[in-house]
């Protein structure tokens, strides 16, 4: 399969006591297994409604979305729950973390929902995840006591732990300084790398030109998508 994303003349739009808000209008585009793409926008111009549109968060008002072959419309809330907390992964700019559980516990969350996986083999899943993003030093410490990259990484590492199809990234630097956005940058890039499909969300377009290609939104509608034609890399230490 070469799309795991196929949005087509997809809108969203909003009521509100007979008011309405075009928030998406007519967004088409495809989005290829292992690529990474950066949605790019100001506020007010609909890259959080497409981010909640595409991860099941929220339903199209019109359009169609075809999420790894299938047609969305045709599956329930339940169905649509399921495969978000089987095939995607989640890193926010707030962390969402529990401040006074450990890494561990916090990076094993998603498997809790995933009956899939027996309780024998989380324990490896979690190892392998807070490993890939550096803290196996870590897992035992709380996540409140951590630093705000730290605390980052281990979103991250929530987020692969399910070994998702594809992750999403809302502003995952927003609230990092420069040598922390490095980091995590590097991670992105690495399991990118290793094939994992990225999407992320950024105002910052020395974050968005780690990816392989930039949409960018204006009032709901899609203004530009183009290929980044020099992707940065960690090694070319752009952020120091």
């Amino acid at each position: 399969m070469d799309n795991i994303i196929s949005v087509h003349s997809l809108s969203r739009l909003y009521h509100d006591d007979g008011v309405i808000t075009r928030a998406l209008q007519e967004v088409t585009f495809d989005i290829k297994c292992g690529e990474f793409v950066a949605i790019m926008g100001p506020s007010g111009s609909g890259k959080s409604t497409l981010l909640h549109v595409l991860s099941f968060m929220d339903r199209p008002t019109s359009g169609s979305y075809h999420f790894l072959g299938k047609h969305t419309s045709d599956l329930t809330d339940n169905d649509l729950a399921h495969a978000r907390n089987r095939t995607m992964g989640f890193v926010f700019q707030s962390f969402n973390l529990l401040s006074r559980s450990t890494v561990y516990d916090n990076v094993e969350i998603p498997l809790l929902y995933n009956h899939d996986v027996p309780h024998s083999h989380r324990r490896n899943l979690v190892t392998e995840a807070v490993a890939a993003v550096g803290l196996s030093e870590k897992i035992n410490s709380e996540a409140g006591k951590l630093s705000g990259g730290q605390k980052q990484r281990v979103a991250i590492a929530r987020a692969l732990v399910n070994e998702p199809d594809v992750i999403f990234a809302d502003e995952p630097t927003g609230n990092l300084d420069s040598v922390s956005g490095a980091q995590v940058m590097e991670i992105l890039e690495k399991l990118n790398d290793d094939g994992r499909t990225i999407i992320l969300v950024t105002h910052e377009t020395y974050t968005a030109e780690f990816s392989d290609r930039i949409i960018r939104l204006k009032d709901g509608e899609i203004e530009s998508d183009h290929p980044v034609h020099q992707r940065r890399r960690s090694k070319d230490q752009f952020f120091k």
